[in-house]
């Protein structure tokens, strides 16, 4: 390396990201992730030895996904090589299996593959990699936002050991802020910066377990804030504050904290929890979800989950869902709240939910019966001829607008698909039909 290549080296190492620069290095260093990068665990133990096989590290951002390839990268023996799926191409993909293939035939050296956002793969790319995995010419190792069981290929899955990492702990956070902000070689040890204790839990509970938010914090807050009378640049909570505007929630759209939060929101509902499914309401307003998508959730659930226990969960969801059309936010945030809210209170039945299952199921499985010939229509001519219409009873001719005839094909007589339950309102019906049965 001649001097206008160290120096440049050196220019690069220095405007790297904070988050970048401060990567751990070695398994040690890791901070959090115990469960999967702990000492006595799988992993650890795998990536010691440089005994690894195919891995998907599968997590949100700033978790460590990265940070585990990278550390593998220091401390394997096998040639490491990295693409991210979001650029790379297939002859990318050829180029690294001719290396492999190269490395294994003249050195004997294995060749870990690390591909970075593995979802962004098509079906085509991914295939491409089976039969390379399969045979050892590659160690794959995916990273992944997504749920890998929704996005990978199931045949590259079963190759694979899957390693869920989880947000971080506000007190890894901590830890990780307060190392970036005195280690002298990697970090702004440097710069002789300060951290107040209230500021430092402020960003690493801000923060929402993501390291890169918090290091990113930590870094403008240290560059952007003027030295105090004693030399030191101090972050103060009101510093902290204006690193880290608002709270970065955990919501994409159409990943699982989508699909984790809406159920969250459901089951809530459901289990008449209002504090809860107003909260999880709050969450997805704060992260930007469709509140059409909300309200037709509201009016499943008024429906599966309330029934005719509160008949009326059904009117003002499907109100809320007709005025959020119609207005928009913010106010419909407030509309959202009032139908959740009602839902949650609401007594539940799930009779009317089960009644339909029950009917598909016995549909599907069973003959289809003969419409009884009294109930069939009669309004067109020569009807009769044929028996159609014929001793009908006309419900409202008789006391309590109720006959006793059959409604159901014959060989059904005894089928009960709907069974209220003595919920609410349902308790009601349930009498009700009691008391026509017996009369």
């Amino acid at each position: 390396m001649d001097l206008f290549e160290y120096m440049h080296s050196n220019n690069l190492k220095e405007e790297s990201p904070l988050a970048s620069r401060i990567r751990p290095k070695t398994l040690d260093e890791i901070v959090g992730q115990k469960d999967v990068i702990g000492k006595d665990k799988l992993l650890y133990r795998a990536i010691k030895a440089d005994k690894l096989s195919s891995i998907v590290l599968y997590g949100p951002p700033g978790t460590g996904k990265t940070t585990i390839a990278k550390v593998i990268a220091n401390t394997t023996k096998a040639d490491f090589k990295q693409i991210n799926a979001t650029v790379a191409n297939k002859k990318d993909m050829e180029d690294v299996v001719e290396a492999a293939k190269q490395s294994s035939a003249m050195f004997g050296k294995r060749t870990i593959l690390f591909i970075d956002e593995i979802h962004r793969f098509n079906k085509a790319q991914q295939d491409y990699l089976l039969p390379f995995v399969e045979d050892g010419t590659l160690i794959l190792i995916g990273a992944t936002t997504e749920n890998p069981y929704f996005e990978v290929n199931k045949a590259l899955l079963s190759r694979s050991v899957i390693f869920e990492l989880k947000p971080l702990e506000t007190e890894d956070i901590k830890e990780l802020i307060l190392r970036a902000v005195n280690d002298n070689e990697r970090g702004m040890g440097s710069y002789d910066a300060v951290i107040d204790d209230d500021a430092l839990e402020f960003m690493a509970t801000l923060a929402a377990g993501d390291a890169r938010n918090a290091l990113n914090a930590i870094e403008l807050g240290i560059l952007t804030t003027d030295r105090s009378d004693d030399g030191k640049i101090h972050i103060t909570l009101d510093v902290a504050q204006q690193c880290i505007q608002k709270k970065a929630l955990k919501y994409d759209k159409d990943g699982d904290n989508h699909y984790d939060t809406i159920s969250a929101f459901i089951k809530s509902m459901r289990g008449s929890d209002p504090d809860a499914a107003v909260y999880y309401l709050a969450r997805m307003l704060e992260a930007g979800e469709d509140i059409n998508f909300i309200a037709r959730r509201i009016m499943i659930c008024a429906s599966e989950d309330v029934g005719n226990a509160d008949p009326r969960a059904m009117l003002i969801a499907a109100a809320a869902a007709f005025e959020v059309k119609n207005i928009g936010m913010p106010e419909s945030q407030l509309i959202l709240s009032q139908a959740a809210i009602y839902v949650a209170n609401a007594k539940k039945s799930n009779a009317c939910t089960n009644a339909i299952f029950a009917a598909r199921k016995f549909v599907r499985e069973n003959e289809t019966f003969p419409i009884p010939p009294h109930l069939q229509d009669a309004h067109y001519k020569a009807s009769a001829d044929l028996g159609r219409g014929l001793n009908y009873e006309y419900a409202h001719d008789f006391e309590n607008h109720f006959s006793k005839q059959q409604y159901l094909p014959v060989g059904m007589e005894n089928e009960k698909f709907y069974i209220p339950s003595e919920m609410g309102e349902e308790k009601a019906v349930k009498e009700w039909h009691e008391f026509l049965r017996k009369r």
